[in-house]
Protein backbone atom coordinates (compact mmCIF):
# COMPACT_ATOMS: atom_id res chain seq x y z
CA UNK A 1 0.00 0.00 0.00
CA UNK A 2 0.82 3.72 -0.93
CA UNK A 3 0.73 6.82 0.73
CA UNK A 4 -2.47 8.57 -0.53
CA UNK A 5 -2.30 12.11 -0.85
CA UNK A 6 -5.51 15.15 -1.33
CA UNK A 7 -4.55 17.79 -2.48
CA UNK A 8 -6.61 20.93 -2.47
CA UNK A 9 -5.41 24.58 -3.40
CA UNK A 10 -6.88 28.08 -4.01
CA UNK A 11 -10.19 27.54 -1.94
CA UNK A 12 -10.94 31.13 -1.38
CA UNK A 13 -12.93 31.19 1.29
CA UNK A 14 -15.26 28.64 0.33
CA UNK A 15 -13.78 25.55 2.23
CA UNK A 16 -16.82 25.22 3.80
CA UNK A 17 -18.05 23.75 0.63
CA UNK A 18 -15.46 21.33 0.40
CA UNK A 19 -16.33 17.30 0.38
CA UNK A 20 -14.41 15.67 3.27
CA UNK A 21 -12.13 12.68 2.04
CA UNK A 22 -11.13 10.23 4.91
CA UNK A 23 -9.94 7.75 3.18
CA UNK A 24 -6.50 9.45 2.68
CA UNK A 25 -3.20 9.85 4.69
CA UNK A 26 -1.76 13.26 4.19
CA UNK A 27 -3.89 16.40 3.19
CA UNK A 28 -1.76 19.19 1.61
CA UNK A 29 -3.25 22.66 0.80
CA UNK A 30 -0.75 24.83 -1.70
CA UNK A 31 -2.11 28.43 -0.52
CA UNK A 32 -5.00 30.71 -1.20
CA UNK A 33 -7.15 30.05 1.41
CA UNK A 34 -7.60 33.94 1.25
CA UNK A 35 -6.13 35.11 4.26
CA UNK A 36 -6.66 38.56 4.29
CA UNK A 37 -7.32 39.25 7.64
CA UNK A 38 -6.65 37.52 10.87
CA UNK A 39 -10.39 36.12 11.25
CA UNK A 40 -9.88 34.78 7.95
CA UNK A 41 -6.96 33.01 8.71
CA UNK A 42 -8.32 31.59 12.21
CA UNK A 43 -11.61 30.74 10.75
CA UNK A 44 -9.92 28.23 7.94
CA UNK A 45 -7.41 27.15 10.35
CA UNK A 46 -9.73 26.22 12.68
CA UNK A 47 -11.35 24.23 9.83
CA UNK A 48 -8.59 22.56 8.64
CA UNK A 49 -6.98 21.84 11.51
CA UNK A 50 -10.22 19.34 12.32
CA UNK A 51 -9.93 17.86 9.10
CA UNK A 52 -10.23 14.08 9.48
CA UNK A 53 -7.04 13.18 8.26
CA UNK A 54 -3.72 13.10 11.03
CA UNK A 55 -1.11 14.93 9.23
CA UNK A 56 -1.61 17.94 7.18
CA UNK A 57 0.58 20.82 5.08
CA UNK A 58 -0.16 23.78 4.19
CA UNK A 59 2.02 26.25 1.85
CA UNK A 60 0.87 30.14 1.56
CA UNK A 61 -0.30 31.99 -1.80
CA UNK A 62 -0.30 35.25 -2.84
CA UNK A 63 -3.75 35.63 -1.71
CA UNK A 64 -3.09 35.16 2.09
CA UNK A 65 -1.88 38.64 2.66
CA UNK A 66 -2.11 37.88 6.69
CA UNK A 67 0.27 35.34 6.97
CA UNK A 68 3.03 37.57 5.13
CA UNK A 69 2.74 40.28 7.28
CA UNK A 70 2.18 38.42 10.48
CA UNK A 71 4.88 35.34 9.96
CA UNK A 72 5.76 34.59 13.63
CA UNK A 73 2.24 34.72 14.85
CA UNK A 74 0.53 32.54 11.94
CA UNK A 75 3.77 30.19 12.16
CA UNK A 76 2.85 29.36 16.05
CA UNK A 77 -0.69 29.15 15.16
CA UNK A 78 0.04 26.72 12.92
CA UNK A 79 1.99 25.10 15.08
CA UNK A 80 -0.47 25.03 17.73
CA UNK A 81 -3.14 23.67 15.41
CA UNK A 82 -0.91 20.64 14.54
CA UNK A 83 -0.43 21.86 10.96
CA UNK A 84 2.47 21.54 9.38
CA UNK A 85 3.24 25.34 7.57
CA UNK A 86 6.27 24.94 4.74
CA UNK A 87 7.99 28.22 4.25
CA UNK A 88 10.94 27.17 2.70
CA UNK A 89 11.18 24.11 4.50
CA UNK A 90 10.37 21.14 4.43
CA UNK A 91 8.74 17.86 6.75
CA UNK A 92 8.80 14.08 6.09
CA UNK A 93 5.83 11.96 6.82
CA UNK A 94 5.46 8.27 5.73
CA UNK A 95 8.77 8.60 4.38
CA UNK A 96 8.36 11.27 1.93
CA UNK A 97 10.01 14.11 2.20
CA UNK A 98 7.84 17.36 1.55
CA UNK A 99 9.28 20.48 0.39
CA UNK A 100 6.84 24.13 0.95
CA UNK A 101 7.80 27.10 -0.85
CA UNK A 102 4.88 29.83 -1.66
CA UNK A 103 6.75 32.24 -3.62
CA UNK A 104 5.00 32.99 -7.12
CA UNK A 105 6.81 35.35 -9.97
CA UNK A 106 5.80 38.97 -9.82
CA UNK A 107 1.99 39.80 -11.10
CA UNK A 108 0.76 42.83 -9.43
CA UNK A 109 0.88 43.73 -5.82
CA UNK A 110 0.35 40.70 -3.42
CA UNK A 111 1.58 38.54 -0.62
CA UNK A 112 4.93 36.04 -1.52
CA UNK A 113 5.76 37.72 -4.74
CA UNK A 114 9.42 38.47 -6.58
CA UNK A 115 10.75 39.29 -9.48
CA UNK A 116 10.80 36.59 -12.67
CA UNK A 117 14.61 37.54 -12.57
CA UNK A 118 15.45 36.29 -9.45
CA UNK A 119 13.63 33.19 -9.35
CA UNK A 120 16.33 30.58 -10.48
CA UNK A 121 18.39 31.52 -7.74
CA UNK A 122 15.57 31.08 -4.75
CA UNK A 123 14.59 27.82 -6.61
CA UNK A 124 18.19 26.84 -6.16
CA UNK A 125 16.91 26.17 -2.35
CA UNK A 126 15.10 23.40 -3.02
CA UNK A 127 16.52 20.20 -1.69
CA UNK A 128 17.82 18.04 -3.39
CA UNK A 129 16.41 14.75 -2.27
CA UNK A 130 12.85 15.98 -1.86
CA UNK A 131 9.95 13.66 -3.25
CA UNK A 132 6.84 16.38 -3.13
CA UNK A 133 7.25 19.33 -3.89
CA UNK A 134 4.83 22.23 -2.70
CA UNK A 135 4.61 25.22 -4.53
CA UNK A 136 1.89 28.40 -5.15
CA UNK A 137 2.80 28.78 -8.73
CA UNK A 138 3.09 26.16 -11.47
CA UNK A 139 5.80 25.66 -13.79
CA UNK A 140 5.93 26.91 -16.76
CA UNK A 141 3.74 24.73 -19.44
CA UNK A 142 2.34 22.68 -17.01
CA UNK A 143 -1.42 23.84 -16.27
CA UNK A 144 -1.21 27.31 -16.00
CA UNK A 145 -3.05 28.82 -19.19
CA UNK A 146 -5.18 31.50 -18.54
CA UNK A 147 -5.43 35.04 -20.02
CA UNK A 148 -2.55 38.05 -19.72
CA UNK A 149 -3.09 41.58 -19.24
CA UNK A 150 -3.63 42.30 -22.85
CA UNK A 151 -6.53 39.27 -22.73
CA UNK A 152 -4.42 36.79 -24.63
CA UNK A 153 -3.94 33.55 -23.79
CA UNK A 154 -0.61 32.98 -22.44
CA UNK A 155 1.51 30.19 -19.80
CA UNK A 156 2.18 32.27 -17.06
CA UNK A 157 3.88 29.62 -14.98
CA UNK A 158 7.73 29.91 -13.46
CA UNK A 159 10.22 28.68 -16.37
CA UNK A 160 12.58 28.60 -14.17
CA UNK A 161 10.82 26.50 -11.73
CA UNK A 162 10.00 24.54 -14.95
CA UNK A 163 13.95 24.01 -15.41
CA UNK A 164 14.47 23.16 -12.27
CA UNK A 165 12.48 20.24 -11.36
CA UNK A 166 13.97 18.19 -14.37
CA UNK A 167 16.99 18.24 -11.72
CA UNK A 168 15.31 15.92 -8.78
CA UNK A 169 15.78 12.80 -9.58
CA UNK A 170 13.71 11.66 -6.16
CA UNK A 171 11.38 14.06 -7.70
CA UNK A 172 8.20 12.30 -7.60
CA UNK A 173 5.08 15.29 -6.87
CA UNK A 174 4.81 18.45 -7.55
CA UNK A 175 1.47 20.13 -6.34
CA UNK A 176 0.31 23.86 -7.15
CA UNK A 177 -2.36 26.28 -7.87
CA UNK A 178 -2.58 29.81 -8.35
CA UNK A 179 -3.98 29.48 -12.09
CA UNK A 180 -7.52 28.34 -11.84
CA UNK A 181 -9.85 27.10 -14.77
CA UNK A 182 -10.71 30.25 -17.12
CA UNK A 183 -14.30 29.94 -19.61
CA UNK A 184 -13.09 26.94 -21.46
CA UNK A 185 -10.04 26.79 -20.23
CA UNK A 186 -9.41 23.82 -17.60
CA UNK A 187 -6.40 23.45 -15.50
CA UNK A 188 -7.19 21.59 -12.50
CA UNK A 189 -6.01 17.91 -13.14
CA UNK A 190 -3.13 15.59 -13.59
CA UNK A 191 -0.36 15.86 -15.52
CA UNK A 192 2.63 13.14 -16.15
CA UNK A 193 5.95 14.39 -17.29
CA UNK A 194 9.43 12.92 -16.95
CA UNK A 195 8.09 10.43 -14.51
CA UNK A 196 6.98 13.56 -12.23
CA UNK A 197 3.24 14.15 -11.56
CA UNK A 198 1.69 17.22 -11.60
CA UNK A 199 -1.06 18.35 -9.76
CA UNK A 200 -3.04 21.82 -9.91
CA UNK A 201 -5.99 21.39 -7.88
CA UNK A 202 -7.65 24.79 -8.00
CA UNK A 203 -10.91 24.63 -6.63
CA UNK A 204 -12.83 28.35 -8.19
CA UNK A 205 -13.32 29.06 -11.70
CA UNK A 206 -11.68 32.69 -12.72
CA UNK A 207 -14.52 35.05 -12.94
CA UNK A 208 -16.79 33.03 -11.29
CA UNK A 209 -16.31 32.65 -7.93
CA UNK A 210 -20.18 33.27 -7.33
CA UNK A 211 -20.38 29.40 -8.16
CA UNK A 212 -18.09 28.21 -5.17
CA UNK A 213 -16.35 24.97 -5.29
CA UNK A 214 -16.46 23.41 -8.38
CA UNK A 215 -13.25 20.94 -7.38
CA UNK A 216 -12.98 19.08 -4.23
CA UNK A 217 -9.15 18.36 -4.97
CA UNK A 218 -6.83 15.78 -6.40
CA UNK A 219 -5.94 12.00 -4.83
CA UNK A 220 -2.36 10.84 -5.78
CA UNK A 221 -1.05 7.34 -4.41
CA UNK A 222 3.34 7.47 -4.25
Amino acid sequence: MGTKILHLTDTHNFYNELEYNKDVDIVVHTGDAECHYKEEFEAFLEWYSAYPVEHKIYVAGNHDIFIEQNEKYCKAFFESSGVHYLQKSSVTINGLKFYGDPICPRFGNWAFMTDRSKMDSHWEKIPKDVNVLLTHTPPKGILDLTENRGYELEMCGCSALEKRVKKYQHLKLHCFGHIHNFKHVINTGLKMRDGIIFSNAASVEDGRFDKGIIHHGNIIEL
